[in-house]
């Protein structure tokens, strides 16, 4: 994988303001500046080549860790309230599971009874510091949500593979909504883990 061309918004629906903005994306000045992570914020870090890490944090708490820019990501189930302060990069996410046949497909997470763990599961990420959608500059602002949709396929030989179908909304930097859906396959180690920090060029 090669960063993208300065120049190459090819698919995003970026605004008027956005194009001017990522005209001047210079990665040597991310660097400079500390802000080498900008393109491994949530509404970019699964698009980012690499491997995730799943894990129960806790109860009410799903943690998803990345190699690529060593990033962790929480969400937060039932009556989870996000904490006041500075925005961080992959903001605050809230999650519940989308039962099928429960009623408007959401379960779990309530108050009256333990969250389930299994269905599709759907996370809404706000507070997010600004960043990138894609490495070459193309910008996301912190009014942006990004809304997410995770679900496991099994095919015939076993293999497994995660889909996260990602919708991302913003109405300063984005004419409309941006949708991907980047695909991870199940290994059956964690031998090929490779934690490498963020980096603005590659």
């Amino acid at each position: 994988m090669v960063t993208p061309a300065k120049g190459d918004y090819q698919s995003v629906p970026i605004t008027a303001e956005a194009k001017t903005l990522a005209d001047t994306w210079d990665p040597a000045k991310d660097e400079a500046a500390g802000e080498a992570c900008k393109s491994y914020g949530a509404a970019a870090i699964m698009r980012v080549p690499g491997r995730v890490h799943i894990t129960w944090q806790d109860d009410n708490t799903l943690k998803v860790e990345t190699d690529s820019g060593m990033q962790t990501r929480l969400f937060h189930f039932g009556e989870w309230k996000a904490a006041q302060g500075a925005a961080t990069w992959q903001g605050d996410s809230v999650a519940e599971w989308r039962i099928p046949g429960a009623g408007g497909g959401a379960g779990g997470g309530g108050a009256a009874r333990a969250p389930a763990k299994f269905g599709s599961l759907k996370v809404v990420t706000t507070h997010m510091r600004p960043g990138y959608l894609r490495k070459n500059g193309v910008p996301y602002s912190a009014d942006a949500v990004l809304t997410e949709y995770w679900d496991v396929y099994k095919e015939r030989n076993g293999d497994q593979w995660l889909v996260v179908t990602t919708l991302v909304d913003d109405p300063k930097y984005l004419q409309l909504q941006w949708a991907t859906s980047p695909n991870f396959k199940r290994e059956p180690d964690g031998s090929k883990w490779d934690p490498t920090p963020c980096s603005a060029t590659w």
